[in-house]
């Protein structure tokens, strides 16, 4: 069989890793194609466009990359339709993937479609949950309340397992995690070059503030230059206190005192990797976000840490709230307060029973396989209804 996956994004691509693993253990003949990262190629995926020409997030950036991101389009318009793959598999990366979708929909029929981790519809935009079902042969989603939502509408998804809990849990078989050296702190500034340059120097100038007693380390994203990171160090007065490390950050969240963490899947490792832990993110016109929250948005939280566990267990300093004094304060609590960071490591603790051991990856290689090879008169079930 022939698969197609696309992937805008890191975690993306680290997912979509994942699915390539096991659609080639269980199926020996498979040929996948895909838009995606390092980890997809070294799963055995033949990338056509990479990650780094694709993540491309906020109105700023999306307005200074157009040119690159219509000739995107056009690149998997015409893949996909000279490839004519079985599968279709679209992992999040809503603006682009459900343009695809519809093309594919469209155009061959044939071609099943699955939407694995499907846009954070239940978060805002609720009207793309119409097209996402319109569009999708099956949707397979990753947090347990997404059932529920989906069925408000008369949907039906299937919830396969939270990737990021899965790879965690690899690691943690594979690594003895159980010593902290609690002599650093992490950083995590985001995987685009715009989030990068607007969060790590306010995250860089809070950390510094306890550099004499912790080290700090900065997470690389895989698709950044290592200039992005040295041009912003050069611009504060650091010292030695700080190291810039790629391709470690589990090992690196195992092992901090605290973390600055840019809002995104990452908080969710984090929490998941034990590790105290505080939320930011900019955001352009901040003051601004902040008054028209309340119409964009209908959930309380913004982070999958305190939306998954259904109440504030990390602090959240968004748009206007980002600050040095603030995240400097939050992070001071996280590094002294032991009544603090007991409650918040309870805390994750629920997370991993709420998410469950489902191995994503595997149940979803296995639902597309069987759509495939169950015997023709034998009727299909429902992913969804539209």
């Amino acid at each position: 069989m022939k698969y197609f996956i696309i992937a805008g994004e890191a975690s993306g691509d680290l997912h979509a890793s994942g699915v390539c693993r096991q659609l080639r253990r269980a199926d020996k003949n498979a040929l996948i194609v895909g838009f995606g990262g390092d980890k997809m190629k070294k799963e055995g995926c033949d990338i056509k466009l990479h990650i780094s020409k694709m993540a491309f997030m906020g109105v700023v950036a999306v307005l200074k990359n157009l040119k690159q991101i219509k000739q995107n389009f056009a690149l998997a318009r015409k893949t996909i339709l000279e490839e004519k793959p079985d599968a279709l598999i679209l992992i999040d990366y809503p603006s682009f993937n459900l343009k695809i979708a519809k093309f594919v929909h469209k155009n061959l029929p044939q071609t099943k479609i699955y939407y694995y981790i499907p846009p954070k519809v239940w978060a805002w935009k609720k009207w793309r949950v119409h097209k996402i079902a319109e569009y999708s042969h099956r949707i397979l989603t990753i947090f347990p309340f997404e059932t529920d939502f989906y069925s408000q509408y008369g949907y039906e998804v299937t919830y396969v397992g939270n990737p990021t809990a899965e790879a965690i849990n690899d690691f943690q078989k594979k690594h003895n995690t159980t010593g902290h050296q609690d002599d650093y702190i992490v950083l995590m500034p985001g995987s685009r070059k715009h989030e990068i340059q607007a969060c790590l120097p306010v995250m860089l100038r809070a950390a510094l503030h306890f550099s004499q007693q912790y080290k700090i380390k900065i997470t690389a994203a895989p698709a950044i230059n290592d200039s992005i990171y040295t041009n912003i160090l050069a611009d504060i007065n650091i010292g030695d206190a700080v190291e810039v490390v790629r391709d470690k950050n589990y090992q690196l969240l195992s092992g901090a005192k605290a973390a600055i963490v840019n809002s995104g899947t990452a908080t969710l490792e984090t929490a998941l990797l034990n590790c105290p832990q505080v939320a930011v993110y900019h955001l352009a016109l901040p003051h601004l976000v902040a008054l028209i929250r309340p119409l964009l948005f209908t959930i309380p939280y913004f982070t999958l840490v305190n939306i998954i566990g259904g109440k504030q267990i990390i602090r959240e300093l968004l748009a206007y709230e980002f600050t040095e004094d603030n995240v400097r304060a939050e992070l001071e609590k996280l590094l002294n307060d032991s009544t603090c960071r007991k409650q918040m490591q309870s805390d994750y603790a629920t997370l991993h029973t709420i998410l469950g051991n489902n191995a994503a990856s595997k149940e979803v290689a296995d639902i597309i396989l069987h759509d495939f090879t169950r015997p023709a008169n034998h009727s299909e079930l429902p992913s969804q209804q539209s």
